[in-house]
């Protein structure tokens, strides 16, 4: 599906954002994986979390909605059906948190993970390598891409240092060491999303966070009552940039989840000069097993070009194309380094949206781990193609009301991954 997007209007109102798609993920599986029915309220109804749901589904839980919550009645931590075929769909989350789960389960049970084409492309090396210093026992294609095939065994805890930050592999890990004897460590070079963490701590587990290593201990079961999943803020963040590139903008974001590992977009946005006024949760004050709400008040204001360091891209990681566009827009260069995992996404996120804004008239070059955008003050605007990629069709959306001409986004409805209301709620912000 094409859809154009034209400048002129002002973004005014509030939005609620969609809900929280890395946490709705978490929910779905660490129900399943709980001893006693999970009550979620808010969760996600998008392509891939539906595709964890019914993944949960195969594996023996019972996921029923009642009017605005869903409840989950899973089969536990070591009872998973075995001997069945998972469609992960799209979701990259899916494929490599599931896996910690399943190698672990008692009874050589197999299974077996794909996905679709873009899946397909996604390499898995990275969870199965540590997964197998562990005992695991899996098997893929070419060594590194789906079909990926699962026998259950029994685990060793392991001391995992990252080669870089990831809350994907870290989150795989840290359910392996559930089933797995003795400690599991992962050793994290930089903070990345924590979402995982808390949950298991609010579930019983026997958790500890210090000083960048994140230890779990074996447990007989997790305990888990109610998840309140919060607003999303990868995708409240592409209106946030909107409002603050179009002149005459205020928005107020509400519900929105402010931990500290997920709004590291909001803070470059702060620093790069945008008047956003809200509270967003510190480090240092961070909560170890609950997820904080913040609403934000977001307008039209100038930019300044900004550099995006290593250490900030884990918790910035889906919305720096959103900081590409930016720099389009910001007195000076922007540059962003030390984010070589944009090449593993949905697309090459580096080349995708390197190459798109170039052809709305961007002034921007790929470097080998980012890139860098001389501001210009503007984009003429013309087709930008979204490569089936949610973040990239967004952005040209937000590139289009900004642009001056407009933008054609080919294959809009890629959105729909992770915010299938997106166009309708930036239509309604617009006026």
């Amino acid at each position: 599906m094409n859809q154009t997007f034209r400048p002129g209007a002002a973004l005014r109102g509030t939005l609620v954002p969609p809900p929280d798609k890395s946490l709705s993920h978490r929910a779905a599986l660490l129900g399943a994986m709980s001893s006693e029915p999970v009550h979620v309220t808010n969760y996600l109804d998008a392509a891939d979390t539906r595709s964890s749901l019914d993944a949960a589904r195969a594996l023996g839980a019972v996921a029923d909605h009642r009017g605005h919550e869903l409840i989950i009645r899973g089969p536990g931590l070591r009872s998973a059906t075995p001997d069945v075929a998972i469609d992960v769909g799209n979701a990259g989350t899916l494929l490599r948190l599931l896996p910690g789960w399943l190698a672990g389960q008692p009874d050589g049970g197999r299974w077996a993970l794909d996905g679709d084409e873009s899946i397909r492309r996604r390499p898995v090396d990275r969870i199965a390598g540590p997964l197998a210093q562990m005992g695991a026992a899996l098997e893929a294609r070419e060594g590194r891409f789906t079909p990926l095939r699962i026998t259950g065994r029994p685990l060793q805890g392991i001391e995992y240092e990252l080669p870089v930050a990831s809350a994907q592999i870290k989150s795989c890990l840290l359910l392996a060491g559930l089933l797995a004897e003795g400690t599991t460590t992962v050793i994290e070079p930089e903070p990345s999303r924590d979402h995982t963490e808390r949950l298991l701590a609010r579930a019983g587990a026997g958790i500890t966070r210090a000083d960048g290593r994140v230890t779990v201990t074996c447990q007989d079961e997790l305990l888990l009552d109610a998840i309140h999943v919060p607003g999303d803020p990868s995708s409240a963040a592409f209106h946030a940039a909107a409002a603050v590139l179009i002149p005459r903008s205020r928005i107020v974001i509400a519900g929105m989840a402010a931990n500290w590992t997920r709004v590291g977009f909001f803070r470059i946005l702060q620093r790069m000069g945008a008047v956003l006024v809200g509270e967003l949760e510190e480090r240092d004050t961070a909560s170890a097993d609950s997820e904080p709400l913040c609403e934000l008040d977001v307008a039209h204001g100038p930019i300044v070009a900004t550099r995006v360091t290593a250490a900030e891209v884990p918790l910035a990681i889906d919305e720096l194309p959103l900081v590409a566009l930016l720099g389009c827009f910001a007195e000076g260069e922007t540059v962003v380094e030390g984010a070589g995992e944009l090449r593993l996404k949905e697309s090459d996120r580096i080349a995708t949206v390197v190459d798109g804004l170039a052809g709305l008239g961007a002034d921007i070059e790929a470097t080998h781990d980012g890139f860098a955008v001389r501001g210009t003050g503007g984009l003429r605007g013309g087709t930008l193609r979204a490569h089936g990629d949610h973040r990239l069709a967004m952005l040209g959306a937000v590139a289009g009301l900004a642009s001056s001409e407009g933008v054609e986004v080919v294959g809009m409805e890629a959105a729909g991954v992770s915010y299938p209301g997106f166009s309708a709620d930036l239509a309604e912000l617009t006026g």
